[in-house]
Parts: structure tokens; C-alpha cells; sequence
């Protein structure tokens, strides 16, 4: 599976309010869906996912309440390629929305933004917006999403009473985070880190989580890859696979890990069974609904650099609000206040009421309410002291499918880390070439 097919195999199970995957098209009703009868309509086109829809339309609602000028009709489209290729020709022969809901990042590039979006870089809102998020809506020549939704992250979640019972600290270096683990071990009774490879996509967090920890020590790593200038098979990106394979062979993992599912590795983690879980951290959305009593037992770490000052929490971004340049006159001045009201604090509070975050916003006029699992705060520390950024998807078009099942390979102990490192260099080329990238 790839790392795309990742986030949206997570957001489905874990009901978070980012919405990542592909997006597309059938009508769900007209203004009678949302009310009101103004001088301008305009269309809001999102997935047809219920979640996506829960919040829709009570931000339509309010909208037209504080604009009572403009009408707002609720489009959605089917998820996935299908979604995605319509997207594309709805752009290419003018029929978009006036405003669409789609991912940020390198699929967002591949929607050839300078000639199909209008530029955003005027509007007041984009000041309060994190810079990592303006970087995977951007180009050189523009900006071109807002935000909906909060980030999560890729990281280690762990069970808070484990740590205090052994004293433990939160590490910020592998060696520590071994450390760690060997103590839990030598403890008895609790799994030190919990792998669940009978859902072989969770495997992937150990490679994927890290992709932080490349950037810090590369910043250009992203662009030399895509360019067939870089590869796993070689540091820094050879940590991660490195790291699956050591927790494997130093028996720090479940006795069951190739049999258990997320579901489990979550009771685990809730019930203190199992003390680290590397997981994107809107699976506590999850853990909220399964074992709400043991949330706030939760805490999340970024998986840890060689050194401390590498280790940086890889961010899954939220999806972006768009317009496209057929978008014009008073519909396009509509358009613009529809996103700003939805990135307001008006609009930010009907998302908290309406979903359940999975991280922290990414605009500071967002803010999550009081009631968050704790493991949040953890997170929106990364995000204030600028010590996280975009995961690999979001800055490269360039992934594997066969990762989820080599990651398996490696962390049974099947393959080595850097046969398996290869054999992912290899996986990603017949995909580089298909989508016509200069070097492969």
C-alpha cells in the first residue's frame, strides 16, 4: 500500500476530520440542502464521505446566516482514482466548483496549479496559516489552498502510566528510545513497542514517521528524490528501515505482532498491555470511542533521530479549500469569504463541534477545544517550536505500492534492512516513469 493509500486507509477507521484521498463527483442536492436564497450561489464540492458532509453543511449553514447575500450549494464526488481523474477533467473543460475540497500536497501539484487555481496570496487568513502547510499549497507563483481540518501525525504513541511507573523519560534520541524499550522489556509483563502486521499497512510507521528526520538532516532531500538523485538504500533514509529491523531482532516487540490487528494494538496501548505504538495519531479518535477512560493515559513523541537536534515530528497535512480560475466576478469575491469564514473562529468552532480532530490546526485562528485528548497538546508542541514538517507525500508524487509488504518483510526479520531498503528503490521506478518524472 502506499503511503497515500496509508492516510486514507487511517482516516477510514479512525473518523479524524482531515480528509486525504482522492475526491470527485455526483451532485447531493442544491441550495434546499442548506437554505437561504441570496443575489450570488456559488458550489462547495467536497467527497461524499458522511464525515465530510457533517461538517459541510453546518458550515454552509452558518455562512449564509452571516451572508445572507450568498447561496452556497453542496456538491460531493466519490472517493479515490475515480474521484481524482474527475477532479482533473472538471478543471481542464471549466466545469469545477466554485470552491473545492481536495488534498494539499503533490497531488495538488499534479492539478497544474499556476493555470488551473486562483492565487490566494492576498488574503488576510494566509498570514495566520503555518508556513509548512503554505509549502504544500504553493507554488512559486502562488498560493493556492487554505486549510479544513487539522494535521495528525506520524509518531509514538505511549501509555503515560508505563513511563511513570519505570520512570521513564519521552526520548529524543533512537538510543534513548531503545533504552527505553529494554527497560520496559527487562520489566516484564508489558510489550516494550507494538507492531500489528495483520494490518500490514501499520507497518509502515517506522520508515514513514521518520521522513521528518531525512528533511532535518537534508532539507533538499524531498527534490533530490524526485529526481533520482537520493534513495532509502542509503542514510539518512535508511534509518527508518534500519529501526524496524533492530526492534525486531532485540525482541522488542509483541510476541503476537504478526497476527495483530490496529484494533489490537490500541487495546493494547489503552490497557497498558503494550507501552509504545508508532501510529498516525488520529487513531485516537479510535481510542476515544473504544476506550474513552484510558485516553488521557495517551501521550505521542516524534519517532527519534540518530540526535536529538534531527528528531522533528513528520506531519500528515490537512486538505486544502481551492478555487478555480473559471470562478469569476461576484462568485469569485463569494468564494473567497466562503474559505475566510471557514478558516474563522466562527468557522473553526463549527469543525471542532462537527468532527473529531486528529492533531493540531494549522491556522492560528484555530484552535482545538478544551475537551481534546491530552496526546494533542504533545503534538501542537512540534507545531510551536517549528519542529515538524510535511510527511514525503506531500512534497514528492514518487511511491511505492508494495511498501506496507516489504516494511513487513524487514520487521519480521524476513529481509534485512537494507535488502529491503533496495527492494523499495526498486518498487518506486516503474511508478516514477509512468507518472513521466525527469531522471528515471
Amino acid at each position: 500500500m502506499s503511503a497515500r493509500s496509508l492516510t486514507t486507509r487511517l482516516l477510514a477507521i479512525g473518523g479524524a476530520t482531515v480528509l486525504i484521498g482522492g475526491l470527485a463527483g455526483c451532485s447531493s442536492g442544491g441550495s434546499a440542502d442548506t437554505g437561504g436564497g441570496g443575489d450570488v450561489e456559488i458550489t462547495y464540492q467536497a467527497d461524499n464521505s458522511p464525515a465530510t458532509a457533517a461538517t459541510a453543511k453546518p458550515l454552509i449553514a452558518a455562512f449564509e446566516k452571516a451572508n445572507p447575500g450568498v447561496t452556497v450549494k453542496f456538491d460531493t464526488r466519490p472517493q479515490g482514482t475515480e474521484g481524482d481523474n474527475l477532479v482533473k477533467t472538471q478543471l481542464s473543460t471549466g466545469e469545477m466548483a466554485d470552491v473545492f475540497n481536495y488534498n494539499s500536497g503533490s497531488l495538488m501539484q499534479a492539478l497544474n496549479p499556476d493555470n488551473t487555481l486562483v492565487d490566494l496570496s492576498d488574503q488576510s487568513w494566509t498570514k495566520d496559516v503555518d508556513e509548512q502547510f503554505t509549502k504544500v499549497v504553493s507554488t512559486d507563483k502562488g498560493v493556492y489552498g487554505a486549510p479544513i481540518g487539522t494535521s495528525f501525525g506520524g509518531a509514538v504513541m505511549y501509555n503515560k502510566k508505563v513511563y511513570a511507573d519505570l520512570g521513564l523519560k519521552v526520548p529524543t534520541t533512537w538510543d534513548e528510545f531503545i533504552s527505553n524499550s529494554e527497560a520496559i522489556k527487562d520489566a516484564g509483563k508489558v510489550a516494550p513497542i507494538i507492531q500489528t502486521y495483520g494490518d500490514t499497512w501499520t507497518s509502515q510507521l517506522f520508515v514513514l514517521g521518520d521522513f521528518a528526520n531525512i528533511t532535518a538532516q537534508q532539507a533538499n532531500w524531498a527534490s533530490k528524490y524526485t529526481a533520482n538523485k537520493e534513495s532509502y538504500a542509503k542514510d539518512p533514509a535508511l534509518a527508518g528501515f534500519d529501526h524496524l529491523a533492530e526492534v525486531k531482532e532485540k525482541g522488542l516487540v509483541n510476541e503476537d505482532f504478526a497476527s495483530a490487528t490496529q484494533a489490537n494494538g490500541l487495546k493494547m496501548l489503552a490497557d497498558g498491555t503494550g507501552a509504545q505504538y508508532p501510529m498516525l495519531t488520529n487513531a485516537i479518535s479510535t481510542l476515544q470511542q473504544d476506550s474513552p477512560d484510558a485516553v488521557d493515559d495517551i501521550g505521542a513523541f516524534a519517532l527519534p533521530a540518530e540526535d536529538a537536534d534531527d528528531t522533528t515530528l513528520t506531519i500528515w497535512e490537512p486538505n486544502g479549500l481551492y478555487i478555480p480560475k473559471t470562478t469569476e466576478g461576484d462568485k469569485l469575491a463569494a468564494a473567497k469569504k466562503f474559505i475566510a469564514f471557514v478558516n474563522s473562529s466562527k468557522g473553526c468552532a463549527i469543525q471542532n463541534d462537527t468532527g473529531t480532530p486528529g492533531g493540531p490546526y494549522v491556522i492560528s485562528t484555530c484552535t482545538l477545544p478544551d475537551d481534546v485528548p491530552a496526546m494533542l497538546d504533545d503534538l501542537q508542541q512540534y507545531i510551536d517550536e517549528s519542529t515538524a514538517t510535511p510527511a514525503l507525500e506531500f512534497l514528492s508524487p514518487i511511491k511505492g505500492p508494495n511498501l506496507e509488504k516489504i516494511c513487513v518483510q524487514v520487521g519480521s526479520g524476513i529481509s534485512t534492512a537494507a535488502a529491503g531498503a533496495k527492494q523499495y528503490d526498486q518498487d518506486v521506478v516503474q511508478q516514477a516513469q509512468q507518472l513521466g518524472i525527469k531522471g528515471w
